[in-house]
This record gives C-alpha cells, sequence and structure tokens, in this order.
C-alpha cells in the first residue's frame, strides 16, 4: 500500500479480552496503526461500513419484493 490507496475495511474478528467486560474484544483484521502510515483514507473497525451495509441489504430486500410482487 503506498499513500495514494485508500482501504474501506469490512470484516472483523473478535478477540479473547479479559478486561473487556464481555470478555472479547471485536477488532479488525488490518492493524489499524501501521495501515493509517501508508494510506490516504481509511474506514474504522467496528462502525466503518456497517450501516452502509445494512442500508443496502434492505434496499436489495427491497427491490427484490418488488419485482417478486411486480410492483413497480
Amino acid at each position: 500500500m503506498t499513500g495514494t490507496c485508500g482501504f474501506i475495511h469490512c470484516f472483523t474478528s473478535s478477540t479473547s479480552d479479559t478486561s473487556s467486560r464481555h470478555g472479547f474484544r471485536v477488532t479488525g483484521d488490518v492493524c489499524y496503526e501501521e495501515a493509517i502510515k501508508v494510506v490516504s483514507a481509511i474506514t474504522p473497525v467496528p462502525g466503518g461500513v456497517g450501516p452502509v451495509t445494512i442500508s443496502m441489504l434492505l434496499s436489495n430486500t427491497l427491490d427484490s419484493a418488488k419485482r417478486a410482487f411486480r410492483f413497480t
């Protein structure tokens, strides 16, 4: 990656964290602190593209229902 590169971070993992209230922590698959040094833009995890993903899933579901019921 170079400084002219952008990075959209979509995936998360959960790791054990005994200091956390729930016993785990949600993390990204890329080290944010290292990646931010070499990219021009990056989305955070959690909270980066999740709202966009949810809205697109709902939009696609609505489009599918319209097609299924021949509603324009």
